[in-house]
């Protein structure tokens, strides 16, 4: 038996990043897969509202078993910025290279570049909703450095590597990802009311 959520998210990376991580019988659709083609706003203070915020909107359209995450890059030396702003820190329609620019040129001169990334899941089951956070401390790099993920990955380090997540393969950056520690619990949480 399949057991299918909606991932509301339309992060081809977030989406790729997930679908890795999640066992069958899950399965995961987009809302690219599930049809659905609204944007959701995030106008919220915090990461927890905002993923709330994306969950509620798509169980209410489609009364389905849904989740949705925020994740915010939180910067030690600029008092937790860029934080709920981290997707449109240079602008609304900023590209992940402006987003960059920014925070590197705001970092200028600066020798604590200590930084964590933060990701809180909502999970709405069957109506009733459940939050879930992963962390990753880690440090902000000079330069930009490396080619995959997607985001900020060219910039962040996470502790205890000597690269940026642009430089890690899926498998590598899985291993220490605050999202990864977020879809663990989410996925442990899943297992107990389906698998028990």
């Amino acid at each position: 038996m399949s057991i299918t959520l909606i991932f509301a998210t339309h992060n081809p990376g977030k989406v790729k990043e997930v679908k890795s991580l999640i066992p069958e019988p899950f399965e995961i659709l987009s809302l690219k897969d599930a049809g659905i083609e609204i944007s959701i706003p995030e106008p919220f203070h915090t990461l927890k509202e905002n993923a709330s915020a994306k969950s509620r909107t798509i169980f209410e359209k489609t009364g389905k078993n849904c989740f949705s995450e925020d994740t915010g890059l939180e910067v030690e030396a600029l008092g937790g910025e860029p934080g709920v702003h981290t997707a449109h820190y240079a602008g609304e329609q900023a590209t992940a290279d402006e987003n960059m620019h920014k925070l590197l040129t705001k970092l200028q001169g600066q020798t604590n570049r200590k930084a964590r990334f933060r990701t809180v899941i909502s999970l709405i089951l069957e109506g009733k909703e459940y939050f879930f956070e992963g962390v990753c401390d880690g440090q902000i790099a000079f330069e930009k450095r490396g080619t995959e993920g997607f985001g900020y990955d060219p910039v962040f380090i996470p502790d205890g590597a000597g690269k940026t997540f642009a430089e890690m393969n899926l498998e590598e950056k899985n291993q220490c990802s605050h999202r990864k520690k977020a879809i663990l619990k989410l996925i442990e949480f899943l297992k107990s009311v389906y698998c028990a």
